[in-house]
């Protein structure tokens, strides 16, 4: 246990898993998106959706998704700045199955297009698990480096990642692989203990079979 699970999160809001993690599930969804988004439907499930609009997670979410961290005091005014960014929003109640209680789904698109869905939860403590991306379940925290390859469930693409991490000394703390069938999408996640270089990202999006990359190195600050 580190001093951050202790102590919590420094956070504007009444609860660390309604407010400081609904920003940082928000947030994580912009910068999985890697585009700023331009809409968003947010599906509320539990916890959420029964007290999570008296305790201002819905702002929140909508906060995390204009880029806003925990600690901006301009979270209470969300609405507000959204509505002046031209950033259109509305909210759902949605059942899940076998979901955390304080969980979320957004389906988002983005300024030029590319469209998304986060299914996330808030532990509590202002953690966060993105538990699925589209129709492809993961478990990922992007607390540490994270890079996340979508590509076709073809052989080659684990062994052309690993050898590139390799050469950079770029050593895996965590692996997973998911697909949602045999031949069809896939999705890498993987945590590093150091940085990838970026111009290792941009060789992997250029290869063939490979569908997105989407790298995350937050240091800390989600």
């Amino acid at each position: 246990m580190n001093v951050f699970e202790i102590l919590g999160p420094v956070m504007v809001g009444p609860s660390s898993s309604h407010t400081a993690g609904a920003v940082r599930i928000g947030l994580m969804t912009r910068k999985l998106l890697a585009q700023r988004p331009v809409e968003a439907v947010i599906g509320m499930y539990g916890s959420f959706a029964a007290t999570g609009r008296g305790h201002g997670t819905d702002r929140a979410l909508v906060a995390g998704l204009l880029g806003m961290r925990p600690d901006d005091m301009r979270i209470p005014d969300t609405f507000r700045y959204a509505k002046e960014a031209g950033f259109q929003f509305s909210f759902e109640t949605i059942q899940l199955r076998e979901a955390h209680p304080n969980s979320v789904m957004i389906r988002v698109r983005g300024e030029k297009g590319r469209e998304l869905t986060v299914q996330a939860s808030s532990l509590g403590g202002g953690r966060i698990m993105i538990n699925r991306l589209d129709d492809i379940d993961v478990n990922c925290t992007c607390e540490m480096p994270t890079l996340i390859v979508h590509n076709m469930d073809q052989p080659g693409h684990v062994s052309h990642v690993t050898t590139m991490l390799s050469q950079n000394s770029v050593n895996i703390a965590n692996m997973s692989l998911y697909r949602n069938k045999r031949g069809g999408r896939a999705v890498m996640v993987i945590e590093t203990d150091q940085p990838i270089p970026e111009e290792s990202i941009r060789w992997l999006e250029h290869l063939e079979g490979v569908l997105k990359v989407t790298y995350i190195n937050v240091g800390g600050e989600i």
